[in-house]
């Protein structure tokens, strides 16, 4: 069976649990410590995989990715240029105009509350973002 036969099989959250296991050092503590501070944020969120790899949290749209390189672990959100962010959080991609990031390097830490408040204002402009939108009419058959 071929790796990305065995990858349907499995739910998104199940392929986070395996990349975090293998990631075996700091990066993979770090993903999983920001994963839970996410669901503890919002319990009713999603996660996806996707990009091939990217785990994903979601709540009426993408709220942030999780992804991990060599020297850091990068949380990019989606709208992060439109969130407010007075804790200064965001410390990568601050030139886009749509995403910004948070870059954690081994041994720093992420002040629990501040980032689930951030978390918290993603979901609130996804939910105004979803709300705003218009529904369409049905088409008579």
């Amino acid at each position: 069976m071929k790796e990305s036969d065995s990858n349907e099989e499995q739910s998104a959250s199940e392929l986070i649990d395996q990349r975090i296991a293998d990631l075996a050092d700091w990066r993979g503590a770090t993903l999983s410590r920001m994963r839970e501070l996410i669901k503890d944020a919002d319990p009713d969120v999603v996660e996806e995989w996707k990009w091939r790899g990217t785990p994903v949290w979601s709540h009426d749209g993408i709220i942030c990715t999780g992804e991990s390189y060599k020297a850091v672990v990068k949380l990019t959100f989606a709208k992060g240029a439109s969130l407010k962010d007075p804790s200064k959080l965001f410390n990568s991609s601050l030139d886009g105009n749509t995403r910004r990031a948070i870059d954690i390097h081994e041994g720093e830490e992420i002040n629990a509350d501040k980032f689930k408040a951030l978390i918290r204002a993603a979901i609130a402009l996804n939910t105004s973002a979803a709300a705003a939108k218009p529904k369409r009419a049905k088409k008579a058959t």
